[in-house]
């Protein structure tokens, strides 16, 4: 099993949700920079456990711990390396499902391709729990991005089951203006709208039940040339890197399929000279032609299946008696997983662009905003 990503940005996620501690190691950071911990707490915050009904009660304070590449707050340049322990662990909840596989859930490919030896308990490092040592490195990131490039990344949550936000106007987003969707505990344009939102996801759950949706992420401040055509194509990396977190089932750009229903005139972004700069009157194709950044924001959106540990009875196989049975899931788990999956996307993203810059111009300590 590997869990290695990046190419010039090196990052590897280690642990299991119920082992002693989860954590990442992050190689290639230049020297210099300082750490902003209270900005990573922050948003480590934003995806920890436990703070209301619409999450799951298993309470982790998401506190990391720092063993190398820093001193004094600054990178060293050396490997830095940081840790989570887990704190809340209720293993006794997952005994059934060392035989008893989960519908929708990694547990029957995972036995098969891991010959068992897999740590089940809570998905083991399958589990969405793994997300909080990478949330840790895509903050770090976004602080990097935001302090020495002026690079900005915001979300809202677009869609819970059927109910949609307000749209965000996607060539109209400039550098900052989204930034207060972090400070907001339910990320939405429109709050009677996440009223709604939240309505249904506490009706899930009284149904013993899960919802999905969609979170709408806006990239600002990325200047044009960033990315290659083909098989490293920015909508390639940031795909790669955003299907790595648990439960996404898809991602699209700009207009995404809608495009699909325009006429090319209409699809087209029409290029014009705005404060002496080339930008552009639409941005249909999400900040992104040939596989390379235009210079207008990135915006892309990630669909989120609803959770798949339920309570409901379901329909299930048990593995070592080979027969058919039904499975009642034990355990705490979100009724609702995308208001903690949103800011991993951003993070996820953040990791992604510090990658395509450390490849085109390695990383400065000058603010080039």
């Amino acid at each position: 099993m590997s869990s290695i990503w990046g190419n010039k940005l090196k990052v590897s996620i280690f642990g299991e949700s119920h082992g002693e501690a989860i954590g990442v190691v992050i190689d290639n950071l230049i020297p210099g920079i300082e750490i902003d911990t209270d900005y990573i707490n922050r948003q480590m915050a934003r995806r920890s456990p436990g703070k209301s009904q619409l999450s799951t009660s298993r309470t982790e304070s998401d506190s990391f711990k720092i063993l190398s590449g820093n001193f004094n707050n600054i990178t060293t340049g050396a490997p830095l390396c940081a840790v989570i322990y887990n704190e809340d662990k209720k293993s006794k909840d997952y005994s059934n499902l060392r035989d008893t596989m989960r519908p929708g859930h990694s547990d029957y490919p995972a036995f098969i391709k891991y010959k068992g030896f897999n740590d089940y308990r809570g998905g083991g490092h399958f589990s969405g729990r793994i997300t909080a040592p990478l949330l840790f490195a895509g903050a770090l990131a976004m602080s990097i991005l935001e302090k020495y490039k002026g690079i900005y990344i915001a979300s809202h949550i677009s869609s819970i089951y059927n109910v949609e936000d307000d749209k965000i106007l996607l060539a109209d987003c400039d550098d900052e203006s989204l930034n207060y969707l972090k400070d907001m505990e339910f990320p939405v344009l429109s709050e009677k709208k996440g009223e709604h939102m939240r309505a249904e996801i506490l009706k899930a759950k009284g149904n013993k039940d899960s919802v999905g949706g969609t979170v709408e992420t806006v990239i600002t401040g990325i200047s044009a040339g960033y990315g290659e055509p083909f098989f490293d194509s920015v909508e390639s990396r940031l795909s790669h890197m955003i299907f790595s977190i648990p439960a996404v089932k898809g991602i699209e750009f700009g207009a995404g399929f809608d495009i699909t229903k325009m006429y090319g005139s209409s699809s087209n972004d029409t290029y014009l000279l705005r404060d002496e700069k080339i930008s552009a009157k639409t941005n249909n194709n999400g900040g992104i032609l040939g596989g390379i950044t235009n210079g207008m924001p990135i915006v892309f959106r990630t669909a989120i299946k609803p959770t798949a540990s339920i309570s409901q009875a379901q329909e299930t196989v048990n593995i070592v008696s080979m027969k058919n049975t039904t499975l009642q899931v034990e355990g705490r788990h979100d009724p609702c997983i995308v208001p903690r999956a949103l800011p991993v996307i951003e993070g996820a993203a953040a990791l992604v662009l510090l990658d395509l810059i450390m490849e085109r111009d390695g990383v400065t300590l000058n603010n080039e905003k």
